[in-house]
């Protein structure tokens, strides 16, 4: 970086956020002559004091995060009362840009490490040392000055979101046929959406009650989407009812996205305080994914119109022997446990993971599968946690070097059951990442990787070697290993899926911000119009039945805003680095590239993916190897 662009740059951009109650003009002057630094060894002696306070602060305050929370999160520390959901919507870093604007901290932070726009950080960046990165992403700490109380609100909001998603149970044995038949047993108890799509897919299997099984999950997640759910049918172990019964009880009064509403309104707040990025979606995908939203859109539709859609879709076809149904977006008969009995995974994870010791226990032993050494499997495993979740389970990420990442998924107390395994292992390989760019790394300020789609694609990694990472399996190799080509189809009928759920999660945020004064009511209509559009474009034609709002069923739409394009992004670049690490035949080379990479840090998703793989994220290589296998498929002939 060149010495005097980056200090006119600094200057300018402390000037713009410079405000009365800070000083005068003359002041102001005076401050920047006192404490620009005028030696490059000052700077970095800046940079270092700098990035070790950050440092402090964010772990500290989130591990008190993490304490409060424990209670809402977790089922091992006891029934959540009245002050744990208060507390639950608490954010202890809400003050930390006022108090650092107010100590003008944030000030010499601004004059001495400027911020750089993403087109900036994309071509400069080419150049950039690591250092010069580090020091560039310290410049994206202080360029807003959002009140403390509208971050409270951001928090308080998505706090609410997260526990209405955490308790939204479906009671499955309370389900009953339109002849009054129970399918499930009474204790089958599925979170909305993730257990209900993951047991759906799990019925491939299943050539008794299968079909008939997951059309009742169809028909229970459009009623979740459209809100026409009763009410007691969330959350209740008593409540009997009926999917296909239309004259059902109170339904959900638009609870769903009174939730979103409730979000969509703190966005709204900030906005006024973020001029360079005037809006929430802005935000999300110009500052936190790093990468346009209509880029994104671009490459999602590119894929969701190929011709390879209608390829795989005829194999699919044909390996069901029947017409495709809308759920067959989830179909699972790419992967080798779909034709594996999961009553028997179940009781083998069940004896392997009675409870989460038994899982933190097992954990370098999985690291050594993957081609870990044994030291380095130690020293990784030793800053993981893995703890029992109320929800689906999540992995939440140290923020310092003195703090473990969490490794969070549901353990009944009849142990792991398969999808909690399955889960659990997508987690790890969250956790994993999160400590090799924590404490593997350079610089701090570097720690992490360019946006969720990359933690993403290192979770798929692993969730995808589940049955590999086994001890043992009674189902044979030939059943445990995939073909390469099942993998790779496998990987592109979850995008195909996963793509469509993203641009209705798109267009909603489009909506919302065109119409910020609409009712919960008008949000629910205008939500299922657009899961309905984009389904008649990109699925009808494969998958039939017109008008379908499956698309819109996704959970995280309500509690993380925005994140679902993480997903489908984090497929595309699963796929290049597995593209990329095939060339490492052996697993000890495999853990050594696989490490290599989540040390690059948080450099931006082009420049990573560069460095990483040698090109930009694209859908050009899964085009290439989904059209390569599907020509020569007898399902095309």
């Amino acid at each position: 970086m060149d010495g005097k662009h980056y200090e006119s740059r600094g200057v300018e951009q402390a000037a713009a956020l410079w405000t009365e109650e800070d000083g005068s003009q003359e002041e102001f002057e005076a401050f920047v002559e006192a404490h620009l630094c005028k030696t490059d060894s000052e700077r970095v002696a800046l940079f270092e004091s700098l990035s070790r306070i950050l440092e402090k602060n964010y772990e500290s305050a989130d591990l008190l995060t993490v304490e409060l929370l424990k209670p809402t999160q977790l089922t091992n520390a006891g029934e959540p009362q009245t002050p744990d959901w208060v507390m639950s919507g608490y954010s202890p870093m809400a003050h930390f840009s006022d108090d650092m604007f107010a100590n003008k901290l944030a000030f010499v932070t601004i004059i001495n490490f400027p911020h750089y726009s993403l087109e900036e950080k994309n071509e400069l960046g080419k150049n950039w040392t690591r250092q010069e990165w580090a020091m560039a992403r310290l410049g994206d700490v202080f360029t807003t000055r959002v009140p403390a109380e509208v971050k409270a609100l951001v928090a308080k909001t998505q706090a609410d979101a997260e526990n209405y998603i955490a308790d939204y149970n479906i009671y499955m044995g309370n389900l009953r046929t339109k002849d009054g038949r129970q399918l499930w047993e009474k204790d089958k108890i599925l979170l909305s959406h993730w257990n209900l799509r993951d047991e759906l897919k799990a019925l491939y299997a299943d050539s008794v009650q299968g079909r008939e099984k997951q059309e009742m999950i169809y028909q229970v997640m459009q009623s979740i989407v459209t809100q026409q759910i009763p009410t007691e049918a969330i959350n209740n172990s008593r409540y009997v009812w009926c999917p296909y019964d239309e004259s059902k009880a109170a339904t959900e009064p638009y609870t769903r996205y009174e939730r979103i509403i409730a979000n969509a309104r703190a966005f709204f707040a900030e906005d006024a305080y973020c001029p360079s990025a005037p809006s929430g979606i802005t935000r999300n995908f110009e500052e936190g994914v790093e990468i346009p939203a209509e880029e994104l859109d671009s490459l999602f539709r590119s894929l969701l119109g190929s011709e390879e859609v209608k390829r795989v879709a005829a194999i699919v076809r044909q390996r069901l022997g029947r017409e495709l149904r809308p759920y067959d977006i989830w179909y699972d008969g790419f992967k080798s446990r779909v034709s594996l009995n999961e009553d028997e995974l179940t009781a083998m994870t069940r004896s392997l993971y009675p409870n989460a010791e038994a899982f933190k226990a097992e954990m370098p032993r999985l690291l050594e599968r993957m081609g870990f050494e044994s030291k380095d499997a130690e020293d990784i495993a030793s800053h993981i946690v893995v703890e029992p979740a109320r929800g689906s389970g999540h992995a939440w990420p140290c923020m310092g070097r003195n703090e473990p990442a969490r490794l969070r998924t549901r353990i009944p107390a009849t142990g792991m059951d398969y999808k909690g395994y399955n889960i659990a292992v997508h987690e790890f390989g969250h956790c994993v990442e999160e400590v090799l760019d924590m404490y593997r790394i350079d610089y701090y300020m570097l720690s992490g990787v360019p946006n969720t789609a990359y933690t993403e694609a290192s979770a798929f990694l692993w969730q995808q070697r589940d049955l590999q990472l086994l001890p043992s399996s009674p189902f044979g190799k030939s059943n445990v290993s995939e073909s390469v080509a099942n993998e790779v189809l496998d990987q592109f009928w979850s995008m195909y899926e996963i793509m469509g759920v993203s641009l209705v999660d798109m267009a909603m945020w489009q909506w919302i911000y065109a119409h910020p004064d609409a009712s919960a009511k008008e949000l629910c209509e205008a939500t299922v119009s657009i899961a309905k559009d984009v389904w008649n474009s990109y699925y009808e034609p494969v998958l039939g039945e017109h008008d379908c709002v499956l698309l819109a069923v996704y959970s995280h739409m309500v509690n993380s805003p925005m994140y679902l394009p993480n997903y489908p992004l984090g497929h595309i670049v699963q796929y290049q680095l597995e593209e990329h690490l095939a060339k490492f035949d052996t697993p000890r080379a495999f853990a050594k590239e696989y490490e290599r990479i989540y040390r690059l840090g948080r450099l931006t998703p082009k420049i990573w993916m560069v460095q990483a793989v040698g090109e930009a994220p694209s859908i050009t290589p899964i085009l290439r190897a989904v059209s390569r296998i599907t020509s020569s498929h007898p399902s095309q002939d």
